[in-house]
């Protein structure tokens, strides 16, 4: 296995690489491949302040978009398996370290303008197999991922293969998402429910402001995200996204 403990442009003689354009870093990055032809693709414009990333298999694809409206920054663990993918995409936050897991050529995608709660889960895998005995057949294959834009989930969650989480919606604290959520809504518990429809929300914080003030304030709200729940929009099966090309 090959680790490396700075981000910066590079190539190996088995095909692996860092497709990397910004300034060096050094601090918390910790990158392996162990395999041939995967590709890690970080924009030079990405906020990272936590960054672990470990391919374990050949031909897998990890890219980080940029982060143009700095708020929390991204802090990723990133495990990535053959012919997998995981795709972060433009001003995502975390708030904590975020586990991402992709294996057995499925693809999670986390889409622009999402923030993350810390100590979450994203798992397309469940690490080791489970058979049925009187069958011998595999009862838990891994599956793909889709959390749409503008999604909000909140710490101690944990979101499985399977699931699209629609653009706008909230996933309440603790949650264990098992199945896919619509847009616009909030949805909490093991496994998570829907509990409200036709809700948005918006980026900052309420700490700072006055009881009874009036919201949201002039310029914050995202019209792009303000719509009605569509339970007819989820899709019947994840689409996989297609593979960055090099």
């Amino acid at each position: 296995m090959l680790q490396l403990h700075k981000l910066e442009r590079y190539k190996d003689d088995q095909g692996n690489q860092i497709v990397y354009d910004g300034e060096t870093r050094e601090n918390n990055i910790d990158i392996r491949f162990e395999g041939s032809n995967n590709t890690l693709t970080v924009s030079p414009e990405a906020y990272v302040r936590d960054l672990s990333v470990a391919f374990w298999g050949d031909n897998g694809q990890i890219e980080i978009g940029p982060t143009t409206t700095k708020w929390l920054g991204l802090r990723f663990e990133l495990r990535c398996g053959h012919e997998s993918s995981i795709w972060i995409g433009e001003n995502v936050d975390c708030a904590g370290p975020i586990f991402v897991s992709a294996a057995e050529g499925v693809s999670v995608t986390i889409g622009n303008e999402t923030i993350l709660g810390e100590n979450l889960e994203v798992r397309g895998d469940d690490t080791h197999p489970i058979y049925d005995v009187r069958t011998g057949k595999r009862v838990n294959p891994s599956q793909s991922i889709v959390v749409g834009e503008h999604v909000w989930i909140a710490k101690h969650t944990v979101v499985m293969g399977g699931v699209t989480i629609g653009n706008g919606s909230v996933i309440g604290l603790g949650s264990i998402v098992t199945s896919s959520i619509p847009n616009n809504c909030v949805a909490v518990g093991s496994p998570a429910r829907v509990v409200r429809r036709d809700v948005a929300w918006e980026r900052p914080w309420v700490l700072p402001r006055q009881p009874n003030e009036q919201y949201p304030r002039v310029g914050e709200k995202t019209e792009r995200y303000w719509n009605l729940t569509d339970d007819a929009a989820i899709p019947e099966t994840v689409a996989v996204r297609p593979r960055a090309e090099e």
